[in-house]
């Protein structure tokens, strides 16, 4: 299986802390999951609230364990609200179904990890996550 590796995960973030920065996005909060839905690393901006590892995770989590990002889920959400909420039954409750938790890929488009963002609106988050992953060569799947 194809590897997202920690110095690939600590540059999606910083890259995309930056686009944020950039943007002038709201203070975000940056996590990494691999393939399997482990942690690979995490950052919060300054300012940024402490709740947001949640909301960062689950946007991510979500992404990788449904195999579709939350822009996808959203929608899912919208036509089929008993799916989405059967699968976060499912993953106790893990997950938030919302655009910023955006799939890793490569460039023959395994699936490599997801990275959630949270702080700004959920368009935004998917924006800079996508920046983040695009930065180190990678395909971003919002």
């Amino acid at each position: 299986m194809p590897e997202l590796s920690l110095r690939r995960a600590r540059t999606i973030i910083r890259k995309t802390l930056e686009h944020g920065t950039g943007a002038g996005m709201k203070p975000l909060s940056v996590i990494v999951l691999d393939a399997g839905g482990n942690i690979q690393a995490f950052e919060r901006s300054d300012g940024a609230s402490p709740g947001r590892f949640q909301i960062a995770h689950g946007k991510a989590y979500g992404a990788v364990m449904l195999g579709m990002a939350g822009t996808a889920q959203m929608a899912r959400a919208e036509a089929q609200a008993y799916f989405i909420a059967a699968a976060n039954a499912a993953l106790d409750g893990r997950l938030i179904p919302v655009p910023g938790g955006v799939l890793v890929r490569d460039a023959k488009g395994r699936v490599l990890g997801a990275v959630g963002v949270t702080g700004d609106s959920s368009d935004n988050d998917a924006v800079a996550a996508k920046a983040g992953i695009e930065a180190v060569g990678l395909v971003a799947e919002v």
